[in-house]
């Protein structure tokens, strides 16, 4: 039942604030609902009760509403769960027109990622899929920047394309199933030639890639991250992102394992090229948001190579690094949106100094900069260590052209860090204050999770151990 819970509160809570007229009640609510939802996430992993839930859906169809939870889908409750309450503690005295559709629609994504993270049932999968991404598409277009509709548009084109492949893949394979069931285990047992699962593969892993994005599917990205309101960012990098590599451990993997270790190499090149490609141009930009998203393709590009090198060691590594990115994303976006809200800008040309006026905004985001470029002693040194470690593993020349990653990161994190905090205080500048209670309080909980992450993250490694296991014996 707390598999169904974890899905149905946030569905409530986003129905209710869409009900509601005040505005402070509306936030008030939302941040309620989403608190709730965490303390259940946090119930799921110590309870000893199944974890697994079944309820007739659509069974004309062979579907069913089935949900279940493994390590990895723990964890990326977890984290969706556990970025709603500092998503919304952070932004909330950000003013928005219609705030009770704004926050109705961020819990309505919200319960369609923690569905897609529980879903057993590949249409329901696909039901949780589009639930995720449509709330997102009227959040951008209705509460973001000045070009909000030419970057909904693209967003809106990209992902609808990449649904329909989708959708055209789960027919597919559906068609192929001895008693034509939607069950992920039906699924899992087809005995596909290898040119079927080159045409499963292609029309799943281009859904999925679209979804992260990989290079080079990835141009809707930051043109969506800088045009959403920042609190829709944080959803889209810190969570929505990983539904893409979470479905292709889930999915692309077990499915089709004579197409993934056919086209591993390819999808690895084009990962390291995405590597490089989003940390060079993030070099070049005056724009911290665009830096961000940059930053963003560079980071999942290393988990895309690190799972389709189909170790244990690249594998585990991704799989924390879910989390671990999840985490240090959001926290970055909360300074963004800190230093946009006060100064009413983003770009580097224009800000200088900030640590003078907001010492204590300075020390937290230093951290989260060193954990950006996966320094010892921060949760993301772990998840890289790990992950190179499979790529080495699995090609050394890839590993090495990888690896560039980790210093083209430092560039391009520490000079944002130097442009936006140090240096002399620009006219901008002048006007900031003291970075609220409400922003240091999130920032301050997602700065020890990055400290306790990289002290001691066995608990992680322990949480993905058998999907891990289970992955790479199929």
């Amino acid at each position: 039942m707390l598999l169904v819970l974890l899905i149905l509160i946030p569905l409530a809570g986003g129905i209710l604030s869409f009900l509601l007229k005040n505005s402070a009640v509306a936030k008030n609510v939302s941040l309620g609902f989403s608190v709730i939802t965490l303390l259940v996430s946090l119930c799921t992993l110590c309870s000893s009760a199944p974890s697994s839930y079944q309820a007739e859906w659509l069974p004309e169809l062979g579907s069913s509403f089935s949900l279940s939870m493994d390590g990895m889908s723990k964890m990326l409750c977890l984290l969706t769960s556990l970025s709603l309450p500092l998503v919304l503690l952070s932004t909330i005295k950000n003013k928005y027109e219609n705030a009770n559709t704004f926050y109705g629609l961020t819990l309505l994504t919200q319960a369609g990622l923690l569905g897609v993270f529980l879903a057993s049932d590949v249409l329901l999968f696909y039901f949780f899929w589009e639930l995720a991404l449509i709330p997102v598409y009227f959040l951008c277009s209705k509460w973001g920047n000045e070009r909000r509709i030419q970057a909904s548009f693209k967003f809106f084109v990209y992902t609808f394309a990449g649904s329909l492949l989708l959708l055209v893949g789960i027919l597919y394979l559906y068609y192929k199933t001895p008693d034509h069931s939607f069950s992920l285990q039906s699924f899992y047992s087809l005995k596909l030639t290898a040119a079927e699962q080159n045409i499963g593969f292609w029309l799943f892993f281009i859904a999925f890639a679209i979804k992260m994005p990989m290079f080079p599917f990835h141009t809707w990205q930051p043109d969506a991250y800088e045009q959403s309101p920042t609190s829709t960012t944080m959803i889209l990098s810190g969570v929505m992102a990983k539904m893409g590599l979470y479905a292709i451990v889930r999915f692309s993997l077990p499915i089709f394992p004579l197409a993934v270790q056919h086209l591993a190499p390819l999808i690895m090149v084009l990962s390291i090229v995405g590597i490089l490609y989003g940390s060079l141009i993030a070099i070049k930009q005056d724009d911290m948001k665009r830096l961000i998203a940059y930053s963003s393709i560079a980071h999942l590009g290393l988990m895309c190579a690190a799972i389709f090198s189909h170790t244990e060691y690249g594998l585990q590594g991704a799989l924390i690094q879910m989390f671990n990115h999840g985490i240090n994303v959001i926290g970055l976006w909360n300074v963004v949106n800190a230093i946009e809200q006060q100064l009413g800008t983003r770009k580097f040309s224009e800000l200088g100094g900030l640590a003078q006026k907001a010492p204590t905004l300075a020390i937290l985001f230093c951290t989260l900069v060193f954990a950006n470029i996966a320094l010892p002693l921060t949760n993301a040194f772990i998840g890289e260590f790990l992950m190179f470690l499979g790529l080495f593993e699995y090609n050394t020349w890839l590993a090495v052209f990888a690896g560039l990653s980790i210093i083209l990161g430092a560039v391009y994190t520490l000079w944002m860090m130097q442009k936006v905090f140090y240096g002399p205080v620009s006219t901008k500048t002048e006007m900031a204050e003291k970075s609220n209670s409400a922003i240091n309080f999130s920032l301050i909980v997602i700065v020890i999770l990055v400290i306790v992450g990289g002290v001691y993250p066995q608990p992680l490694l322990d949480l993905v151990k058998d999907t891990v296991h289970a992955v790479l014996m199929k």
